[in-house]
């Protein structure tokens, strides 16, 4: 029963740890996006002068 929870355990660990990364990574993809984001908004925008 002890060894069983341990195990339970270390896999819970793994996968919390694995989420952990894959939420880090999606929160940087969503910071550098929202950045490209205000960017491009914010600069002048000459294909549409052009237009």
């Amino acid at each position: 029963m002890m060894g069983s929870g341990m195990m339970m355990n270390g896999m819970g660990g793994g996968m919390m740890l694995a989420m952990g990364a894959v939420c880090v990574l999606a929160v940087m993809v969503l910071v550098l996006a929202a950045a490209a984001l205000i960017k491009y908004l914010r600069s002048p925008q000459v294909g549409s002068d052009g237009a």
